[in-house]
């Protein structure tokens, strides 16, 4: 077995991962997770409506799948149960420690090795660290004046506060974007009044999201093997769909655009029967700027009655509420910001110090980059799963997770055949990768003048998304080219 301990922090659906592949090539590892449960985002994601906005067939993993889902598009409880499932079905609890978040991790370039430290004050020492700590994670609050001043509850989507009454109440929904659209139409169901605050509309298609019944789910459980072999057919087809022509909505082909243009302006026509509603919500960007978000009743719930949309800029909150630049007073017992994360800054809640004590948020200060999206110069044997440039706007990210995990392996295999303690990219294999990465970026809707997105930075750097197909991905990391990392 590998004489190796590595140290997963995170236990998400990419910390799992490694964990579970980790342990099949006979590496010895911990996985440390702030929250008391697995999960990840689904642990802390826990708002009304909170769903995948992928088919879970593309979703789950691929070497662990389910058939115990009541939707094409579960809910969070689903998708937590399954995290909860896989760590249990490979035996992962004994190598796993909840309520521990790391706090700090230091390179020691004597020993080769890292110290990862955590809240409670422990030490463990690694020989590789695996940082699976996601993107979105870190919710962002808008800074808008008096925010503190405000009589009743305030809440972020990430932190929703279930031990607050909504039940008759009047809300302000802060945001229009991804968790919103999943949000407003659950709180219209019960809420006396709901606010929806939108800064920019957003383009929208149909999501086609349908229950599975338990009969059907009875029929399919008849012939398991069967039902297995559908649902990889199922998962590859829904896979090469989107690597093939959703892509094309964000290289920006004629035929992509015209064809995710026309789709979302089909299903704003049919469910908004207004025209000057319809205004309020066409977007003056390109479809594919910013996430293209997919549901079938976001639209429709903004023509209830109980619901009001809201495209005044916000001025400030104030006691009573939410007040508009036009100086109307939107009174709320309740206000959630529905507004994001924090993710182009890259703001990790561990402290990674590398090489001459230089800290990863300090090299990464001016926008993050990586090797592949995994490795970072001056930080031997650190791997970033769901790292700089690997978010998707088309496809399951559990595919480039997996992705990136199998690279991790290998580069730790190398690592026992050349009986090296550690590898690190070299500062001209990192920036020669990420040239190439930001010219193919330049040619995506991403960076269309036009287009301001949480995929880049203030300068104009996109930092979140990958450039192209994902088996484009998959062939970038099939190896290890040792010719482009410093063996230590």
């Amino acid at each position: 077995m590998p004489d190796k301990h590595i140290v997963i922090i995170g236990a998400g659906l990419g910390g799992l991962t490694a964990a579970i592949k980790l342990q099949e090539a006979g590496y010895d590892f911990t996985i440390l997770e702030q929250a008391d449960r697995v999960g990840g985002t689904w642990a802390q994601n826990t708002y009304p409506g909170c769903a995948c906005d992928v088919p879970v067939a593309a979703y789950q993993l691929s070497f662990a799948q389910s058939m115990n889902w009541t939707r094409v598009y579960p809910q969070q409880p689903e998708i937590q149960a399954y995290a909860e499932e896989i760590t249990d079905r490979f035996q992962l609890r004994p190598n796993l420690r909840l309520n521990e978040a790391a706090e700090k991790a230091v390179w020691d370039e004597d020993t080769k090795k890292w110290t990862v430290t955590t809240a409670k004050g422990d030490t463990l020492e690694a020989d590789a660290v695996i940082g699976a700590l996601g993107q979105l994670n870190r919710p962002f609050w808008p800074d808008i004046p008096g925010k503190d001043s405000f009589n009743g509850p305030v809440m972020h989507s990430a932190e929703w506060d279930h031990s607050v009454e909504l039940e008759g109440k009047r809300i302000g929904i802060v945001g229009s974007a991804a968790s919103a659209v999943q949000i407003i139409p659950e709180v219209a169901k019960t809420c006396a009044k709901v606010g929806v605050f939108q800064r920019s509309p957003n383009w929208v298609i149909p999501r086609n999201d349908r229950f599975i019944a338990p009969e059907e789910m009875a029929l399919m459980f008849t012939i398991p093997e069967k039902a297995m072999e559908f649902a990889e057919m199922n998962r590859k087809l829904i896979y090469e769909n989107a690597d093939y022509f959703f892509w094309q909505a964000f290289e920006w082909t004629p035929e992509g655009r015209a064809h995710f243009t026309r789709l979302a302006t089909d299903h704003l026509q049919e469910q908004v029967p207004d025209e000057e509603m319809r205004k309020k919500l066409t977007p003056d960007y390109p479809v594919g700027c910013r996430r293209i978000l997919i549901s079938d009743d976001y639209l429709t719930t903004l023509m209830e009655p109980n619901v009001d949309l809201v495209t005044d800029h916000i001025a400030e909150i104030v006691p009573e509420g939410i007040k508009t630049v036009d100086g109307q007073v939107h009174e709320s017992h309740v206000i959630a910001f529905a507004s994001r994360f924090e993710t182009t800054g890259w703001r990790w809640s561990v402290d990674v110090v590398g090489r001459n004590g230089v800290t990863i948020a300090d090299q990464w200060n001016d926008g993050p980059e990586a090797y592949l999206g995994i490795t970072v110069n001056g930080f031997p044997n650190l791997f970033v799963l769901y790292g700089p440039n690997t978010n998707l706007g088309h496809n399951s990210i559990t595919f480039m997770l997996e992705r990136q995990v199998e690279y991790t392996i290998l580069a730790l295999q190398a690592l026992e055949e050349k009986g090296a303690a550690a590898l690190v990219p070299t500062e001209a294999a990192q920036e020669a990768f990420n040239k190439d990465l930001q010219e193919k970026l330049s040619k995506t809707v991403w960076a269309d003048p036009a287009c301001n997105s949480w995929y880049k930075t203030g300068s104009g750097k996109i930092t979140q998304n990958w450039s192209g197909h994902t088996r484009a991905y998959a062939d970038a990391v099939a190896e290890v080219k040792l010719e482009d990392y410093e063996l230590v």
